[in-house]
């Protein structure tokens, strides 16, 4: 799981502050922060189980074939799951 860092974001100007809150004159809320890197691992992630499900919810095996689609798509979907 990512290291999530809370830090502070002025609504104004835009300007991130971190660990603790600007004395100045900004208005700034309070957003919580990731690693790039570790944000995109799992974004490209979810696009793949979001493929997955598409799949899943809009195929339609032959009668003859079902088991086949059913093993085939239990594969993918374990592959998903392993750990990277």
């Amino acid at each position: 799981m990512a290291d999530i860092i809370t830090a502070w974001q002025c609504i104004g100007c835009g300007k991130i502050e971190a660990p603790q809150q600007c004395v100045g004159v900004c208005q700034d809320r309070r957003i919580e922060l990731v690693d790039a890197e570790e944000h995109r691992a799992v974004l490209a992630r979810s696009v793949e189980v979001d493929a997955l499900l598409r799949q899943i919810a809009f195929s339609t095996p032959h009668d003859d074939a079902w088991q086949a689609s059913y093993r085939a798509l239990q594969e993918r979907a374990r592959k998903l799951l392993r750990p990277d």
